[in-house]
């Protein structure tokens, strides 16, 4: 079942659609290189050492409202019995930022991004198994970093509901509260919401 390595899945599983999608975008190769990352914004280079970059950053998790948690009653356990307890519905909320070493760069990189979760409003599970397949081996020892291969255990295939991926236009008054919470300086963002996500109590 889901467990608590969901909320990370979920990232890995957008991070790695974003990449993949700019590799085979004609859009995208005209500013060259791009690096995707999910970081918090306060901890990426600004000025000269701006690069060509997408970040995807979970700033708020909230429950679910379209999902009610469901608790299970032991069969024949009395009703002062410790019960299972139940599952939890999520959404996740992301900024989704673009930077540019040159003009026009981030901006280019926030339409292409933009219009790839646009087309692809779904995490599928092809998708997510791409993404937390087993983690390739070499003389017994895991080629990914112990964080990252650990998600390919987080058992997010098995939740039933559907993951959606929904763009959520703040106004520039939210925008900005947003980036002062961040303690960033502002660069061109769009907002989603993902959800549900699904964290099994049991």
């Amino acid at each position: 079942m889901a467990g608590a390595l969901s909320i990370a899945s979920v990232s890995a599983v957008l991070q790695d659609l974003l990449r993949n999608g700019l590799i085979t975008n004609s859009e995208a190769a005209s500013v060259g290189d791009v690096s995707i990352s999910a970081v918090s914004p306060d901890r990426i280079g600004m000025g000269a050492e701006e690069g060509n970059q997408l970040n995807l950053f979970m700033y708020r998790v909230a429950p679910h409202s379209g999902l009610r948690s469901s608790v299970k009653q032991r069969v024949g356990a009395k009703e002062d019995a410790p019960q299972d307890h139940p599952r939890l519905a999520l959404d996740l909320f992301y900024l989704l930022t673009a930077y540019g070493a040159q003009d026009f760069h981030a901006e280019i990189l926030l339409g292409c991004a933009i219009q790839l979760l646009h087309r692809i409003p779904i995490l599928s599970g092809d998708m997510i198994r791409r993404t937390l397949g087993s983690p390739p081996v070499r003389k017994g020892k895991s080629l990914m970093p112990p964080a990252q291969a650990a998600l390919s255990a987080s058992g997010i295939l098995d939740q039933i509901e559907q993951i959606k991926v929904t763009p959520q236009f703040l106004t520039f008054e939210e925008m900005s509260r947003v980036w002062s919470a961040l303690q960033a300086r502002y660069r061109p963002s769009v907002a989603y919401q993902v959800s549900a996500v699904v964290i099994d109590g049991s």
